[in-house]
């Protein structure tokens, strides 16, 4: 299953038509997590109390868990994220805190290193931007170090467009390039 990370707010986002462009190659059936409509829980000491309680019971199978498991079983995950203010929507951030759960996506060595438990092995992080400044290290190189060093996923992909709000610019032309790319790239394989 190839879990779709939906962090996209406008009905006629530019990073989810690059997302959907992407998806329609892969193969397998997609689940898609609309993080817009999503009301995350607030994380505060009853909360983390909560939580702390069902993983040291092994209680995974709770409800509180269910991203979390989603995100570990699945084989390839697609993230669409656009790009704000230097890195991506706050419930991205969220969401990735909801999944980081040990004991599901991750756990500890007797050496106290994190070793990643998700099935996944590639995931592709899909941005896009009105202006060319674009560090990798602001979204997509968090969500990167996270995927490798935490979750255990090897492959992380970053697919973006930028430059899309520029006085002069054709963005219709370069959604359109970014699309034409991820089809070239990714439909041979």
């Amino acid at each position: 299953m190839i879990l779709f990370v939906n962090a996209c707010v406008r009905e006629q986002s530019r990073t989810k038509r690059l997302a959907d462009s992407l998806l329609s190659i892969l193969q397998g059936p997609a689940e898609e997590v609309r993080l817009r409509e999503i009301v995350f829980p607030a994380v505060d000491e009853a909360f983390l109390q909560r939580r702390e309680r069902l993983i040291g019971e092994g209680k995974f199978d709770d409800p509180l868990f269910r991203y979390a498991r989603q995100f570990s079983e699945a084989s390839q995950i697609v993230i669409a994220a656009p790009y704000w203010d230097l890195s991506f929507p706050a419930a991205l951030k969220q969401y990735l805190e909801q999944v980081s759960v040990p004991g599901i996506t991750f756990t500890y060595t007797q050496d106290g290193l994190p070793k990643g438990l998700c099935a996944a092995e590639r995931l592709f992080y899909v941005t896009t931007a009105g202006g060319l400044y674009v560090p990798e290290a602001y979204g997509f190189g968090y969500v990167e170090a996270l995927c490798r060093d935490l979750f255990g996923i090897r492959q992380a992909e970053l697919i973006r467009a930028a430059g899309l709000d520029l006085d002069g610019a054709d963005a219709e032309n370069i959604l359109r390039e970014s699309i034409r790319e991820i089809i070239e790239h990714h439909g041979r394989r």
